[in-house]
């Protein structure tokens, strides 16, 4: 909450920097990013992590929407994350409805770009999908790029809570109506949300039955302040069109710690 004190998430006890020769030994990752509550919580991890410097945000948008691929978020509030975590994007643009192979050949010069920069490794924020780390795994095999999965494994109810306890604040940008009610799109992902989700969806929404976006959490400079406008129905799924409100600035006592 703003102007309260928080844990950042590089604030965990290890070497801030390790050196030889004047070279910092961390491994750069750039993070796979769509925006929403698991990708920032795998973010968090790596901060946290003295092996690792997070150097970017590796994001799929779509061409001629400007919107990041599936969660449907406006590359204005991307822009406004990137800002918050003081992190550079990585765009990947694919055309709408682009085959596979089309995406992959996107991927693959945004690899090279990354090589350029010194990346060597990438993080998901995948909790239990074998087929999807799998895909991952064997995208980045050719490229020398190491796949990290700080969360992978973790108890997804357990976890929800976690996310909401540490200070995680998201709204759900995408539903699937096929297994969840279109009236939980535009909400905000907190534990009145959990509660009301029917049996069998998974709290984190690991099959894809919803999408967020993250507008605060505990390594953002500020919050972005959004406000939900029109809900639309698009390619089989509902959307909820969130719009950038005025941007405050959080007190700078509050990133102590």
């Amino acid at each position: 909450v703003t102007g309260t004190t928080r844990r950042r998430c590089s604030g965990r006890a290890g070497p801030s920097s390790i050196r030889r020769g004047g070279k910092s030994l961390k491994t750069k990752v750039v993070m796979a990013w769509g925006g929403g509550k698991d990708s920032a919580v795998a973010l968090c991890r790596l901060q946290r992590d003295p092996r690792f410097e997070v150097v970017g945000l590796l994001t799929t948008l779509t061409a001629g929407y400007d919107r990041i691929s599936m969660h449907g978020v406006r590359q204005v509030l991307l822009d406004a994350q990137a800002e918050a975590l003081g992190l550079k994007v990585y765009p990947v643009w694919i055309a709408p409805h682009s085959s596979n192979e089309a995406y992959e050949a996107e991927m693959s010069r945004a690899v090279e770009t990354l090589q350029q920069a010194g990346v060597k490794a990438v993080g998901f924020g995948d909790l239990f999908l074998e087929d999807v780390r799998a895909y991952r795994e064997r995208m980045l095999a050719p490229t020398g790029l190491r796949p990290l999965f700080p969360i992978w494994g973790e108890d997804t109810k357990n976890l929800s809570r976690w996310v909401i306890a540490s200070g995680f604040r998201a709204t759900l940008t995408c539903v699937d109506p096929r297994v969840l009610s279109p009236d939980f799109v535009g909400r905000a992902y907190d534990e009145t949300l959990l509660a009301e989700l029917p049996p069998g969806i998974d709290p984190c929404g690991e099959n894809g039955e919803f999408h967020t976006f993250v507008h605060d959490a505990p390594n953002f400079r500020q919050a972005i302040p959004t406000v939900v406008g029109v809900r639309v129905e698009r390619d089989g799924f509902f959307f909820a069109d969130l719009l950038p409100a005025a941007v405050e600035a959080r007190d700078p006592a509050s990133q102590a710690s």
